[in-house]
Parts: C-alpha cells; structure tokens; sequence
C-alpha cells in the first residue's frame, strides 16, 4: 500500500444544526476501496469537516493497523478550505470549539508516514457528499417514524 487517497466531507443543515460526515477511501488510482458515513447529531458544518477528518484517520488505522499507518502516506482530500488551511499553518483558529477538534486530528497525523491535506472544489466531492446526504436524510426519516 503505497498512497491512499481519502475524500472527507462534513455538513451541517441549518449550521448549526443535525450535522453528518462522508468519507470515501481510494487507492492511488482513484480506484474507490471503501466508503463510510455516520450522522453526528447537533454540530456547525465546521466542526463536522473537522469530525470527517478525525474519523478517517481512525478508521484507516482500525482498518489497516496502526502498523500499516506508520508506512502509509495519506492525502486527504477536502473541499473545506477553513480546514486545509488551519492545517496548513495559513489560517488561523479563533473558534475554540475548533481548537480541540486541530489537537486531536494533528495527533492523529504523528501515527502516519505522511498525510497530506489538499483542497479540493466541492464538484470533485460528490461522493463524499453524497454519503453526509444519505446520512442526513436517514437520521431524518428514522427521527419521523418515533
């Protein structure tokens, strides 16, 4: 396993409001090897990028071990521009519900070989999208039938 990509997206409806994230794993030729998605709850669509971030690194080290992660190089792929720039060291962070969420994904990061952050226009996205979507309207339906 030389390079994975990994395509996160996290929204949030009404922002803040019921809130999901999607995450899509690819191996170095775009080739999808799994996807995943999972509803939050109540979060702001920051802090649920920043949630879909987390969750993939931590599912890629459940999945592959945390031995795999120390030899794998990661690009995580975001259509969040606050978020793959507060890791990149360009924008600040003055939200401090933010500032736990920076600690424990850069944590995250120390178990890898190498993980880089990359933004991406949200059209080359959709499947991450599609998976918050999903999850969204899941957690909507499952909250009528009660």
């Amino acid at each position: 396993m030389k390079k994975i990509l990994i395509y996160t997206d996290g929204g949030s409806r009404s922002n803040p409001g019921p809130a999901a994230i999607g995450i899509v794993f690819c191996n170095e030729k775009g080739q999808k090897i799994k996807e995943f998605s999972e509803y939050l709850g109540e979060a702001t669509n920051n802090e649920a990028e920043y949630q879909a971030a987390i969750f993939a690194l931590k599912k890629f080290k459940a999945l592959f071990s945390k031995k795999l992660a120390s030899r794998a190089e990661i690009e995580l792929k975001s259509d969040s521009e606050l978020l793959v720039n507060q890791l990149l060291g360009k924008y600040k962070i003055v939200d401090p519900k933010i500032q736990p969420l920076f600690l424990q994904l850069w944590n995250l990061t120390l178990d890898f070989k190498k993980v880089k952050f990359k933004f991406i226009p949200r059209e080359k996205n959709k499947e991450a999208d599609r998976l918050v979507n999903e999850a969204l309207d899941g957690a909507s339906k499952t909250q009528k039938l009660l």
